[in-house]
């Protein structure tokens, strides 16, 4: 199945899309060093560097899926919540493309926030948008823990189908077993270089991580975030003020501070997914990521939805 991928970023949820059975026929992307950590990783992709206002999907008329994960400042509580007075809201973009290209189905992702009570009308428009185009929609809330990442993420996700497919679809159930502790995800690459207190350490982080923040471009560097998550990320065992080059050398003694690459697998990332750039920038395509099991667990249930409706399609027509 092909599908088309917007606000991309360092392809968290493309990642997921992929494993879930979806081939991306093209991904749009405005960062720089996201676009590069794209085409590092899956050279085959195309990956188209600009701004999603000015792309068009006429060209992919019917494609099984359109998926994104726009921009989150005009819904978040750590912005000033402005929605559709936000400059940088995409989902009237987003919508625009769903009715260039009529896909089977659209997955969009974005912050709790989204759910607020604030923006009731504003989720209500884009469902009315959806149904004028002919497609049923539905919103959840899902925590990236119960997915098996190791962190505190709570996600909005919509997912649009035509009506006679949406009735085949069901959001993907919580997994019933825990997600692994900070200690037990990071206990490898903490003791990578040799540090004599790592096994001290994983004993103090045996809970999972708060969200990461990955901070916007005007705001915000190489932190994991404002006080509160400090101090959730100190009774860890880890220093939120910055990120480190390296783990620690053997006779470190302290907080530790994440790497990106500790940063990346706490969101869900394997480790063969390579993030570019400095650590700011980097960091901040990881923070700012949709966790690939998460996408991977929706995107599925996608998948057997579409899947199901062929078979029930088939069938009408080889007893007609």
């Amino acid at each position: 199945m092909n599908s088309i991928e917007i606000c991309a970023g360092a392809g968290g949820q493309a990642l997921g899309l992929e494993q879930a059975g979806f081939e991306h026929v093209e991904l749009v992307e405005c960062e720089p060093a996201a676009c590069v950590t794209l085409r590092l990783n899956r050279p085959e992709w195309c990956v188209i560097q600009g701004d999603v206002r000015d792309y068009s999907a006429v060209h992919q008329k019917g494609i099984e899926l359109i998926a994104g994960g726009v921009p989150c400042p005009p819904f978040s509580h750590a912005g000033k919540q402005l929605g559709a007075d936000d400059e940088r809201d995409m989902f009237p973009e987003a919508l625009r493309l769903v009715d260039e290209c009529r896909p089977q189905a659209v997955m969009l992702e974005n912050v709790r926030g989204l759910l607020d009570p604030v923006f009731e009308d504003y989720r209500a428009n884009v469902l009315c948008t959806l149904r004028k185009l002919g497609y049923e929609a539905e919103w959840r809330l899902f925590q990236a823990s119960h997915f098996g990442v190791p962190q505190l993420r709570p996600r909005s996700i919509l997912v649009a189908m035509k009506k006679p497919v949406m009735r085949h679809f069901q959001w993907p159930r919580p997994s019933l077993i825990k997600p692994p502790t900070v200690g037990e995800v990071l206990y490898d690459l903490m003791g990578m270089d040799g540090w004599r207190g790592v096994d001290e350490w994983r004993e103090r982080s045996q809970a999972i991580a708060p969200t990461l923040v990955g901070g916007s471009k005007k705001h915000g560097g190489p932190d994991l975030g404002p006080t509160r998550a400090r101090k959730a990320w100190a009774e860890l065992g880890v220093d939120g003020r910055g990120l480190a080059d390296a783990p620690p050398e053997p006779d470190f003694v302290g907080m530790p501070r994440l790497t990106v690459r500790m940063a990346a697998r706490i969101q869900g990332f394997p480790d063969s997914w390579n993030i570019s750039g400095k650590k700011t920038p980097a960091y901040r395509q990881v923070g700012n990521a949709f966790p690939p099991p998460v996408a991977r667990a929706v995107g599925e249930q996608i998948v057997a939805a579409l899947n199901a409706y062929a078979l029930q399609t088939t069938k009408r027509r080889a007893y007609a």
